[in-house]
């Protein structure tokens, strides 16, 4: 008897399907209603989003979306569909691959759905977030488990009699092929310059102080993925630095600040920077438009030339980093594929595009 597939759920934060506010404002609702994301008690909370936030913010979101939009969509829905094509070609027909976005369509409902009626009983859920955080990762396991469940909660209505077995994959920061796939595009990205940059800024997103305070491991991951690409990529430390982007509220956030950084970078002598989110592993409105666009204005107000100012892409389906994430859902696999198979799966992967 055949064994069905290995399922396995990319899973992201999520995008609105459409630059307008009409669209943006549903899912920024979905997006800021999430306890681990704003974890303010709701009846603090709610009626500031639903009174003022979603009032004002998905109009200058939209207006942001449009500038960056591409002609087959959402960026980060495009890239994440190409990643999805990639990862699918290198694991072959033993595994079925579906992008599982939180907040968004496709959903992780709908990824389990379309796994399940192929008759896949096991499922490798791969976080596109290589640093761990309670704001990203651990929102992806808790919608992972509830679509698995069949719930919207943990008291909500039972609307499954079977569930899958799930396999999670962890933080991988520190993995040398993660490292070794930014090396590699960033390698690229220099070769296309006229001449290299005087200092290097590894931006991640950033998160409330205080969530560090009681417990989240992320900004210390952070450095330490900012210290092993520095060592790969040979930089002396007076030659990069990690910031910290996208502070939202009144509350005080991990530093150093991004924007604060780039508007001093001029007046420390810093003529042709180049800005790189290793966090970010697929490009969207945060890199697109917060880096690209508002991150060159920033630097010339602070006396920057705006054209040497340089910006990489993010990971997207970048081969090497293609060919990293396959070898981490082939070693999650371990166990759920006959010895043969197993045997044969471990052979190295080519890229297919």
């Amino acid at each position: 008897m055949n064994q069905p597939p290995i399922g396995v759920i990319l899973a992201q934060i999520g995008t609105p399907d459409a630059p307008s506010a009409k669209a943006v404002r549903p899912y920024l609702k979905r997006f800021l209603s999430d306890r681990r994301i704003i974890d303010y008690h709701p009846l603090l909370w709610q009626p500031l989003l639903r009174g003022i936030i979603l009032r004002t913010r998905p109009r200058r979101s939209a207006k942001l979306y449009q500038e960056i939009w591409m002609k087959d969509g959402s960026p980060l829905l495009v890239h994440s569909r190409a990643q999805q094509t990639a990862l699918q070609s290198l694991l072959g027909s033993r595994y079925q691959v579906e992008l599982g976005l939180a907040y968004s369509e496709p959903g992780m409902a709908q990824a389990f759905r379309k796994l399940e009626a192929a008759g896949i009983t096991r499922i490798i859920v791969l976080p596109l977030f290589p640093q761990y955080s309670s704001t990203t990762t651990a929102s992806v396991y808790e919608a992972a488990s509830f679509a698995a469940l069949g719930r919207h909660s943990r008291s909500g209505q039972v609307t499954k009699r079977f569930v899958p077995a799930l396999r999670f994959i962890e933080a991988y920061h520190d993995e040398p092929g993660y490292i070794s796939a930014m090396k590699s595009l960033l390698l690229r990205k220099l070769g296309e310059l006229d001449e290299e940059p005087d200092y290097y800024i590894l931006s991640f997103h950033g998160i409330p102080r205080r969530y560090a305070e009681t417990g989240d491991p992320y900004p210390q991951q952070c450095h330490e993925t900012g210290r092993l690409l520095a060592e790969a990529m040979n930089w002396s430390p007076g030659r990069w630095q990690v910031t910290f982007q996208s502070r939202f509220g009144p509350e005080k956030w991990v530093g150093p600040s991004t924007a604060d950084t780039l508007k001093e970078l001029g007046g420390r002598g810093i003529q042709m920077p180049l800005i790189f989110s290793p966090g970010l592993v697929t490009d969207c409105l945060e890199t697109l438009h917060e880096l690209a666009v508002e991150g060159r204005e920033l630097f010339a107000s602070g006396g920057g030339v705006p054209g040497n100012f340089n910006v990489a892409p993010c990971l997207n389906d970048h081969e090497e980093w293609m060919v990293f994430l396959a070898r981490m859902v082939r070693g999650s696999a371990q166990g759920w594929l006959p010895a043969a198979e197993a045997a044969e799966s471990s052979t190295p992967e080519t890229f297919i595009t």
